[in-house]
């Protein structure tokens, strides 16, 4: 499990719901990560959260100011750090930052993107159902 140094410790929000090594089939023309494959695992991690708050089967149905802040660098960590921002009578809203390391220096994390995404939580026949009620 990482740790980010202290400094940056303060600036990181949320859980850590996703981490995984940006790999070379993930570059684009440019040799950089692309940033379709950076949204799926902000979708991936974002996914595992609403999992969690609607306690069954959710589905995307909104993504919101997706801002890429910095490349990432084929062999950096990526990790994604979600925190639930709104929830509504079938929905949940989740914020995703995702921060990098490069390679084998896990001292240097560096925000690299962030959105917004929205679920529904949805019953066996994808129809929209109600959110559990919150546990403490």
């Amino acid at each position: 499990m990482m740790s980010a140094n202290s400094s940056l410790k303060s600036e990181i929000e949320g859980e850590l719901a996703l981490q995984t090594l940006a790999m070379p089939k993930d570059t684009n023309a440019n040799g950089d990560i692309f940033g379709g494959w950076l949204v799926s695992q902000m979708d991936l991690a974002a996914g595992i959260i609403s999992k969690q708050v609607t306690k069954g089967r959710s589905a995307t149905v909104a993504i919101q100011n997706v801002s890429f802040l910095k490349p990432v660098s084929m062999g950096s960590t990526v990790s994604c750090y979600c925190r639930v921002t709104k929830t509504g009578r079938t929905s949940v809203s989740i914020a995703v930052d995702v921060w990098t390391s490069h390679q084998l220096s896990h001292d240097n994390w560096t925000k690299v993107a962030e959105g917004q995404f929205f679920f529904v939580a949805i019953d066996e026949a994808g129809r929209p159902r109600p959110l559990p009620p919150a546990s403490d």
